[in-house]
């Protein structure tokens, strides 16, 4: 099965479905991520927060697939914004993923408490230049944060990955993100569990007319909204099912549907208001 791929303001192109490796236990990590890639996923996210790299990359080594077939994310956590720290943290995380560079590196939030995002914003444009990030962008960045670093810098964001799931759409967002070429990846996709989203309607209904599970269902809505996904599950079987969703299309009125859901709701933190 062939995911689609994204074309981003670099020249580089990024897997639209992937498997996110957030909440994984560090012990647990190779094992799921092993089932991921044997499941085909090819995307697979990760951060130097989420402590779980090494894994990753033991299953990435295991794996036996061709380095450039894989898309590989990590993240600049918060404590180590700054232009000498980023370099030391790039570093520290490619040592642990086995690997002499990522297809994408991200700050991981703006933590405005720091002051700090802009200087590391320009840290990973130096990043990219040394050859260890392919393309570089944002996380839990709002459109005023994306602004400032644009204006101060040479360098549009590849990406930008945010909360994002029916509850939360984040069009206006998307839309400035389509107006300057960023693409946006979407985390808790699913809104990790935290409202009965499966349950609504409007996700139901959409899952009994194609014969889906409600978790497919609103994965195909990111993809048919050309959002970046990657959700994340300890479960093989599950990976396999929310891999499969390829053999179907929602329909405009499913769509729109789906979309009504929205009403701004967060199931994580404001990027404005975190403090860590």
């Amino acid at each position: 099965m062939t995911v689609p791929t994204i074309s981003l303001n670099d020249g580089h192109s990024i897997p639209q479905l992937g498997f996110g490796v957030f909440l994984v236990d560090p012990p647990e990590t190779e094992r799921i991520v092993t089932d991921a890639l044997e499941a085909g996923y090819r995307h697979i996210d990760t951060a130097a927060i989420y402590k779980n790299e090494e894994g990753v990359g033991r299953a990435i080594a295991k794996s036996g697939i061709p380095r450039d077939e894989l898309f590989i994310t990590t993240k600049l956590w918060n404590e180590d914004q700054g232009t000498r720290s980023a370099h030391d943290a790039i570093d520290r995380s490619l040592e642990k993923l086995g690997l002499d560079h990522v297809d994408l590196y991200l700050i991981h939030w703006p933590s405005p408490t720091r002051g700090k995002y802009v200087e590391s914003w320009l840290a990973l444009e130096e990043i990219k230049a040394t050859g260890k990030a392919s393309s570089i962008g944002v996380s839990n960045f709002h459109e005023h944060h994306l602004k400032e670093i644009i204006e101060a810098s040479s360098t549009v964001p590849a990406v930008d990955q945010i909360e994002l799931h029916p509850k939360l759409a984040q069009q206006g967002l998307r839309t400035f993100g389509k107006s300057r070429g960023i693409a946006i990846e979407s985390w808790g996709p699913l809104g990790q569990a935290k409202y009965p989203l499966f349950e609504t309607p409007e996700v139901s209904s959409a899952a009994e007319a194609h014969g889906a599970s409600p978790a497919q269902v609103v994965i195909r809505w990111h993809l048919q909204n050309g959002v970046i996904v990657f959700p994340k599950t300890n479960n093989a079987d599950r990976m396999k099912q929310n891999f499969d969703v390829f053999g179907f299309e929602l329909t405009a009125e499913e769509m729109a549907a789906i979309d009504s859901l929205d009403d701004g709701t967060r199931v994580g933190s404001d990027p404005d208001t975190a403090t860590f």
